[in-house]
């Protein structure tokens, strides 16, 4: 890296001295540029369509898994290095056609950062999910039918595509701002530098590149021991252990079925699994996502199941489950007829769908998070975006120092994101009106999801881009198509598709552009690696999908499958449930005036009120900073992913959030700085080249494992026990 040498045409003077409004970049990005390395290079393309697609495979293939897997771009990131320098040493440098416009070498020198930065664009594509697979699996899988390739492979496609058209929108709003910071890119950064940064090796410590590799090496020895000699470390629940026979006990202790107090984990899987790496979380967000936590699972769930709120107690005390009212699992295919919607008589004949109460709690928890982010954004950030927008109209913002950096090139224009807009909304009216029946979505739920994401898209954005924490849209997608358009699954799931997942993936890819904007890569570059990446992922994730649906005999089937099968399918499963709700039978028949959960909706007005007392505390009381620290959306959005999350993912998360973002950051700085990013990294890496490495060479083929006390589970049969009277449930005591 050398600092930049000003350019006549172009007014950038990067200014070292100049702080950056958050401590956290400032300590980590690097204020410098090189505006002559090259980019887009014959190594970029290889190594990047190559990590691209099969993390696109690895991924898809551990989606199913029990404990599923979810290899992020850090993977390949570490793992191209040496390639980078083995194609830097062995191609030839030769340059063809030289002299015309169109020359070019396959290797034009050593292999740089923004190469490498690049690789990791193409590779982070395939490392976030897409999507829709889980409409594919709902459809053939859950409920049985058929569902054409062709319709599949669009959905996916302009899902995933549809995120280019509103990240074009509000780049100026999310990306150049320096308070829109996006935390989890500091360990990439961090990583980048430790792998090509020469740094001076403190006395009696370590450089960060061998800080990483002795990470690596360590958690990859360790995590042979939960991921396949002693998996009873996923969940330690002590509390089940001290009372084998009493149920309540195990409620309370069950760190997978229950509310896990005292539970933990010792295995990075299940810390990061469904939160992210807490290591990349600021600590004022971790303390939301813990008040949050707390509030539902010690004060919230106790209340309402003991004191038997909705029939809790028919119910497992956690369950993601659709229950009849006896407390027997609901066979949703009885009430499905031939054209795919709901059999109202059988409906009628077999009774309404009872939720677990910590379920239905969570979808209100899901509604007052919705409505509090869009008050506390226009609260706590509605003049910062007015000004935003005023000054971008005007041309009167201000840069920092990396926004000025960036000015030595080119811009992606606007244009190119409306044109995405337009043939993706134009296909995806096609595919709804060409194969009504398999979609069943109309064309105006089409346009009015996307109205839904671009609503959002800029609050949500603004709290994922301070917060690290990212309130969903789902259910409320669900809910709104629900209530508009009943009794047809498909048609809520592909709404849900277009107006919550476009909006995610805009945020995924406004995420990357910041990364690019802190490493300086041209924007067009990056424009270029997300959209074939994008498209890429999209062929890998849809065909790897087919092809395991027609390979796993039993795949996501509980029913069928051993108690101890890899391929239970639980981010699927949850999915599917929710279709049940919100698309077959409807919010209004669960939720509304036909349904028993109609005052869960008070959580709308609940959410909606939180953000207002706490900007008036602030108001009051302006001295007291750690007031505005107060992030209603995140407290409230805390649980979100549970289920498929559960009690043991969050404790053991918390702990080390902690400890990283409180006592480190505040007490050993320096070293935080330093090591920090670079840990979880490492911690990445080693855990999922020894789960890889286990899976494929023991388990996938020959699926060798031991049997043994300490592979049987957490330990708690009781925990999804129903306590009410009366109720029979096989393994379960009877009341």
């Amino acid at each position: 890296m050398v600092h930049l040498t000003p350019n006549p045409e172009v007014d950038i003077v990067p200014i070292d001295d100049e702080p950056c409004a958050i401590k956290q970049v400032e300590l980590t990005v690097p204020k410098t540029d090189d505006p002559t390395m090259p980019v887009v290079t014959f190594r970029v393309w290889v190594l990047g369509l190559g990590s691209c697609m099969l993390l696109s495979f690895i991924n898809q293939f551990m989606w199913y898994r029990t404990n599923p897997l979810q290899l992020t771009s850090i993977s390949a990131q570490i793992a191209v290095v040496p390639l980078g320098h083995l194609m830097a040493r062995s191609i030839t440098s030769r340059v063809f056609l030289k002299g015309t416009r169109f020359e070019f070498s396959l290797n034009p020198g050593p292999f740089n950062l923004k190469e490498h930065v690049l690789i990791t664009i193409f590779a982070s594509s395939g490392a976030g999910s897409v999507y829709a697979t889980h409409i594919l699996t709902a459809v053939k899988i859950f409920y049985k039918k058929q569902f054409p390739f062709f319709p599949a492979l669009i959905v996916m496609i302009t899902s995933q595509l549809l995120g280019f058209s509103w990240a074009g929108i509000f780049r100026k709003y999310l990306v150049e701002p320096a308070e829109m910071w996006w935390p989890s890119n500091m360990v990439q950064v961090s990583l980048f530098r430790a792998l090509h940064e020469k740094d001076k090796r403190p006395r009696y410590s370590l450089s960060r590149f061998q800080f990483f590799i002795v990470v690596l090496v360590c958690v990859a020895a360790y995590e042979l021991y939960p991921t396949y000699l002693f998996t009873t470390l996923t969940t330690i629940s002590w509390l089940c252990w001290a009372a084998p026979k009493t149920v309540t006990w195990q409620q309370v202790g069950s760190g997978m079925q229950g509310l896990g107090l005292g539970s933990f984990a010792v295995d990075w899987t299940a810390i990061s699994s469904y939160l992210g790496s807490p290591l990349a979380s600021p600590w004022f967000a971790t303390a939301n996502v813990l008040a949050g936590f707390i509030i539902v699972m010690y004060i919230v769930t106790p209340l309402t199941y003991w004191t038997n709120v909705y029939n809790a107690k028919t119910f497992p005390i956690y369950s993601s489950s659709l229950f009849i009212s006896n407390g027997s699992t609901y066979d949703i295919n009885d009430v499905v007829n031939s054209n795919f919607q709901l059999d109202k008589q059988a409906y009628a004949q077999i009774g309404p769908i009872n939720l677990s109460t910590f379920f239905a709690m969570t979808y209100g928890l899901t509604f007052a998070g919705l409505a509090a982010t869009v008050v506390h954004v226009a609260l706590f950030h509605g003049r910062d975006i007015w000004n935003l927008a005023k000054g971008a109209f005007m041309g009167t913002t201000k840069a920092d120092v990396h926004s000025r950096l960036m000015k030595a090139y080119k811009q992606v224009p606007s244009w190119w994101f409306y044109l995405i807009l337009v043939l993706n909304v134009a296909l995806i009216l096609f595919a709804v009106e060409h194969y009504k029946e398999a979609l069943q979505l109309p064309w105006w739920g089409v346009l009015f999801a996307c109205g839904i994401a671009v609503f959002f898209t800029l609050p949500i954005g603004i709290i994922q881009a301070t917060t690290n924490q990212q309130p969903g849209l789902n259910v409320i997608t669900e809910y709104i198509i629900g209530y508009i358009y009943p009794g047809r699954p498909v048609a809520n799931m592909c709404f849900k598709v277009y107006g919550y997942i476009s909006m995610s993936q805009a945020l995924f890819l406004l995420q990357d552009f910041k990364l690019g904007h802190y490493m300086k890569i041209p924007p067009r570059a990056m424009f270029m690696a997300q959209l074939v990446g994008a498209v890429v992922s999209v062929a890998v994730y849809t065909g790897t999908a087919w092809w395991l649906m027609g390979s796993i005999h039993d795949l996501c089937d509980t029913a069928l499958l051993p108690a101890n099968s890899q391929w239970k399918c639980p981010q699927d499963k949850v999915f599917f449930d929710a279709s049940v709700i919100w698309g077959l039978v409807g919010p209004r028949r669960i939720f509304g005036d036909l349904g028993e959960y109609s005052k869960v909706n008070l959580f709308f007005i609940a959410g909606a009120s939180l953000p207002v007392l706490v900007w008036i505390a602030h108001r009051v009381f302006p001295k007291q900073s750690w007031i505005k620290l107060i992030n209603m959306p995140v407290l409230l959005g805390a649980t979100a992913m549970m289920p498929p999350a559960s009690a043991v993912n969050f404790t053991s998360w918390l702990a080390m959030g902690f400890l990283s973002g409180f006592v480190a950051f505040r007490y050993r700085p320096k070293s935080w700085a330093r090591y920090n990013y670079i840990l979880s990294g490492g911690l990445d890496a080693g855990t999922a080249f020894l789960t890889l490495l286990v899976f494929f060479s023991l388990q996938y083929v020959n699926n060798i494992g031991l049997d043994w006390w300490g592979n049987n589970g957490e330990g708690c049969p009781l925990a999804s026990c129903p306590t009410a009277k009366g109720i029979v449930v096989e393994g379960c005591p009877v009341f």
